[in-house]
């Protein structure tokens, strides 16, 4: 299963690029050595409105791929559980998990039918650039998990 940030906006040099740059870099290895066939961000142009960005959005998802919308109102998946959920759904066959992060107005229509599931990093509203780096870690801690390593002190 391949690992897929799809993500709208740009996120320019800075440290929050390079946190996410830094994980995964260190994710990629771990992810490859557990069964993953990769682990990309993908950058989608912001503006136009809401529904031009979810026409962008839903035209880079990959056929077949399963989805995770990062939302504020999502549900709370601890990291132990999210490691469980990729394992899963990589030994299910799933070609590509996408985890989306919208912009600034958030997901059109579309895109809210199209990926229904869910995740919130807590109840409080995050920039999206810490969003990125948020997820690009909780992937890194998943594969840690996954592999036995001692990065997750749980």
């Amino acid at each position: 299963m391949r690992l897929l940030i799809l993500a709208v906006g740009r996120l320019k040099s800075g440290a929050e690029r390079d946190l996410v740059d830094e994980y995964l870099k260190r994710a990629g290895p771990v992810c490859r050595s557990l069964g993953f066939r990769g682990l990309e961000e993908i950058e989608i142009a912001s503006g136009g409105g809401i529904d031009a960005e979810a026409d962008r959005i839903l035209a880079r998802i990959p056929a077949g791929a399963r989805i995770i919308r990062l939302d504020e109102h999502g549900r709370n998946l601890p990291s132990a559980d999210l490691a469980d959920r990729l394992a899963t759904l990589r030994d299910q066959g799933v070609p590509d998990l996408v985890f989306l992060i919208g912009g600034a107005e958030g997901y059109g229509a579309a895109v809210q039918r199209a990926a229904p599931d869910t995740m919130a990093f807590g109840a409080q509203t995050w920039p999206h650039r810490l969003v990125r780096v948020m997820i690009a870690e909780q992937i890194y801690r998943s594969a840690s998990i996954l592999a036995g390593m001692p990065y997750h002190k749980a």
